[in-house]
């Protein structure tokens, strides 16, 4: 039975319905179709499981997981990110140059940058982040007190 399985979940669905009609492959295309439910089912189970960072608000956990994938490259502190190196710079000391330190940010200074972009930082359209993804990360950011 495992080999009809194995077998069942190679064959493609056009070739699973012809053999499955003939009679001869009913089992092939039973488990096909089962593999398929369980491959949909554990799908939506994956979908919908709560992101990591249990105890967190949904926001704010799309606040942290845009700031990751769009801030972090530049604006994580160390020295390998360009973003702080230049609000090091620029601050020399008054302020942290890594934005996830910072406690003076506001949303709207944080969605002005994002949109607008500021010296060599480019700005980011709303297919890159969208303005829920943009809110999300302004109150995330401004929240690092």
């Amino acid at each position: 039975m495992a080999e009809g399985v194995a077998e069942g979940a190679g064959m493609n669905a056009r070739h699973t319905l012809a053999v499955a009609a003939t009679g001869r492959g009913l089992s092939r295309a039973v488990a096909a179709a089962s593999l398929f439910v369980m491959a949909l089912a554990t799908a939506e189970v994956a979908l919908s499981a709560e992101p990591t960072g249990a105890g967190k608000s949904g926001a704010q956990n799309v606040g942290q997981l845009t700031y990751e994938k769009w801030c972090a490259p530049c604006h994580a502190p160390g020295p390998d990110h360009p973003g702080t190196q230049a609000l090091d710079a620029l601050y020399k000391g008054s302020k942290p140059g890594a934005l996830i330190q910072r406690t003076d940010l506001s949303p709207p200074i944080v969605k002005q940058f994002v949109r607008k972009g500021v010296s060599v930082m480019p700005f980011f359209r709303k297919t890159e982040i969208s303005d829920p993804e943009l809110d999300a990360l302004a109150t995330f950011l401004s929240k690092q007190k």
